[in-house]
């Protein structure tokens, strides 16, 4: 089961920039096939990453601000917090393991 949590312009503060461990969010929108492609590798993630990362989705549809806020033009873009600082963007549909080496200093 996924532990992918949905992230918005009202919790991101909360379960992001204030989480203990790092967070990888994926940026996405529903009418995006790169992001439905990557939405599983997403959900894989976040199982093997269980208790390492948090993983969360943001619908930049449903949350332009965060968007704006990123600088977000394409999508998906997929970006890893710690310590509530952005410490690295994948935009584009990756394989998984090109994501876990680009989120390999930020997971540890």
């Amino acid at each position: 089961m996924s532990k992918v949590v949905e992230v918005n312009d009202n919790n991101f503060q909360e379960l992001v920039t204030d989480s203990d461990l790092p967070v990888i969010v994926d940026f996405w929108a529903a009418w995006c096939g790169p992001c439905r492609q990557v939405g599983p590798i997403i959900d894989e993630l976040s199982e093997e990453l269980d208790g390492k990362v948090k993983v969360a989705k943001c619908d930049v549809d449903a949350n332009p601000g965060l968007a704006a806020k990123y600088g977000i033009t394409s999508i998906p873009a997929i970006m890893a917090f710690k310590d509530g600082e952005l410490k690295e963007t994948v935009l584009g549909a990756r394989p998984k393991q090109a994501l876990l080496d680009a989120f390999a200093p930020v997971i540890g």
